[in-house]
């Protein structure tokens, strides 16, 4: 599909109140077809996400002691694994530790899977999934682990309200740029 074809798509599906602040935006070689061009989604004419762009105005992590370290991240617990930690532990740490045990188990299975997404994404081509994003259900695209997908799933339009304001614990747990999406949409609600 050309590249104005899949802008067009993707801003048909865009919520009518993000229309005109979201865009879709590519730059492209005439004289080097064989060079992939750069595709990156703007808000408020402030290019936000750029796959490939490190300087982005949203954090790009390089290891595993940086999403520890960083106080924006709330990672919640729940009693099932906080007497999964007093199993494997066999009873002999104390309560509160027990706390701080859990959530640093999570924390580190959060931060694999988001330098694993964030891998991902960088070695993504935007319209490839972009494409796929137009043919799976908006479910899916929700639910998946492709940040990408996340981020077009929260500008679309067939994502309700109430579905909005249900996501807000899942919502902690995604990528930063899933977050500023969600912020952004659930601004104009």
């Amino acid at each position: 599909m050309a590249w104005s074809k899949l802008k067009q798509h993707l801003e048909s599906f865009l919520c009518p109140a993000l229309y005109g602040r979201v865009e879709y935006r590519a730059t492209g070689y005439r004289y080097l077809p064989d060079k992939a061009g750069l595709c990156y989604i703007a808000v408020d004419k402030k290019n936000v996400f750029n796959m490939n762009d490190v300087t982005t105005l949203i954090r790009w992590y390089q290891t595993e002691l940086d999403i520890k370290n960083d106080s924006d991240i709330q990672i919640p617990i729940n009693n099932e694994e906080i007497e999964a930690v007093r199993k494997d532990t066999k009873g002999i740490v104390p309560e509160d530790r027990l706390k701080v045990i859990a959530r640093n188990r999570k924390i580190s299975e959060y931060a694999k899977e988001l330098l694993s997404a964030q891998t991902s994404l960088s070695k993504s081509n935007f319209v490839v999934v972009a494409t796929k994003f137009l043919s799976i259900s908006i479910e899916e695209s929700i639910e998946s682990n492709d940040i990408l997908l996340n981020i077009l799933a929260l500008v679309d339009r067939r994502v309700g309200k109430k579905r909005i304001l249900n996501m807000t614990e899942k919502m902690k747990l995604k990528h930063p740029i899933v977050q500023y999406f969600y912020e952004l949409r659930l601004s104009t609600l």
